[in-house]
């Protein structure tokens, strides 16, 4: 308990940039979570000076995998032993596993020494895959991480999932019991107000966009083959790529091949709003997804968009946006999705949590988990 009164949650992050998990834990920081004091356990990098920047008392740290597993361990230890938090709450695989060793550390210490803080233990999933090999490359690493994720959720208090489907892998892959939803939370009106404050009027035919990282997952290449043929339809079309990988020079090779000159643009990093300001539709094919920002933000945005039928996709999405990833025909079934969500007048009324009922609904799980009920 905090000297306000308010007990203290830690949360615990191992990656110093932005990205999904950073935007959640930004998203949630400016939301605040009522009757509670967060505090912010991560490497010192971007995500820590903007949380410094919404006043959120963050302890930077050696931690995560640039640091190895004795180091993250002591600064986490060390951390808790000063803090004395009522929750930790871990996020990504490398957290969720250090924080494990050492809560059931402090657990088993609590044993011969009155008086250690033993904090409630949380977790929220954000990544976990269908396919493993997403995520883990090989067979016999999707099995240890399986075992490992296995063995640390029996010693979790509370695991929350980012979407259904998310929630629905834990409890098959990994035994997981008791699984809270919290969808990721986006702000609509300010979503909306953000893009079209960087809208750019088209000029000529639809302005199509993929915010991905250029990897093999991400379908990039099965867009680009698609977008060539939309181009019989849509002389003027163009398709903007943005994102960073180790495809890069392979799928400008492809748009090469494929003669589609200036109509395609390789941008790199981007400003995801600036992108969607100058963009009409988005585009995403990946294998997997959980809970995508990406498509939250299209949406809220009024964006047109397809995108695969993986994950948390269909709980985003109509049916009429989505495409079967393991379709034999993906090519032209992402050519017939474009073409039907182009043809339209104007975007569906789109309907979401905001950050402030993520917050709440993160709450009253920390409420329920600390009067002893799961």
């Amino acid at each position: 308990m905090n000297s306000n009164g308010f007990p203290t949650a830690l949360w615990v992050v191992p990656v110093p940039e932005f990205g999904g998990v950073a935007r959640h834990v930004v998203d949630m920081a400016r939301a605040g979570l009522p009757g509670f004091n967060l505090v912010v356990l991560a490497p010192e990098g971007k995500l820590t000076s903007r949380l410094e920047e919404l006043g959120v008392t963050v302890i930077k740290a050696e931690f995560g995998p640039d640091y190895g597993f004795k180091t993250s361990f002591v600064s986490l230890q060390k951390a808790v032993e000063q803090l004395r938090p009522d929750i930790v709450h871990s996020h990504l695989a490398y957290a969720d596993v250090v924080a494990t060793a050492v809560v059931n550390a402090l657990r088993i210490r609590s044993v011969i020494k009155r008086g250690t803080c033993v904090p409630k233990l949380l977790t929220t999933e954000h990544g976990i895959a269908g396919n493993d090999s997403v995520y883990h490359g090989s067979s016999w690493r999707s099995k240890l991480m399986e075992t490992v994720h296995r063995v640390r959720l029996w010693g979790t208090d509370q695991a929350i999932a980012v979407s259904r489907s998310t929630a629905n892998q834990m409890r098959a892959k990994w035994g997981a019991r008791g699984v809270e939803l919290v969808y990721n939370g986006v702000d609509i009106p300010e979503v909306h107000a953000a893009v079209e404050q960087q809208r750019v009027p088209a000029e000529g035919g639809p302005r199509i966009l993929s915010l991905s990282r250029l990897s093999p997952e991400k379908g990039i290449d099965v867009l680009l083959a698609a977008f060539a043929q939309l181009r019989v339809d849509y002389p003027q079309a163009h398709l903007e790529i943005a994102g960073s990988g180790d495809l890069a020079s392979e799928l400008q090779a492809q748009a090469q091949r494929l003669n589609l000159g200036d109509s395609v643009t390789f941008s790199g990093f981007v400003n995801p709003i600036e992108a969607m300001g100058r963009s009409d539709m988005i585009v995403q094919l990946s294998v997997w997804e959980n809970c995508s920002y990406t498509l939250l933000d299209a949406k809220a945005a009024g964006l047109k968009t397809v995108a695969t039928a993986v994950g948390g996709n269909p709980e985003i999405l109509g049916a009429d946006e989505l495409v079967d990833r393991q379709s034999a025909t993906l090519t032209q079934d992402v050519l017939q999705a474009m073409r039907a969500q182009l043809q339209k007048d104007e975007s569906e009324p789109f309907t979401w949590i905001s950050n402030e009922q993520m917050a709440a609904q993160t709450v009253d799980i920390y409420t329920r988990v600390l009067r002893g009920g799961r």
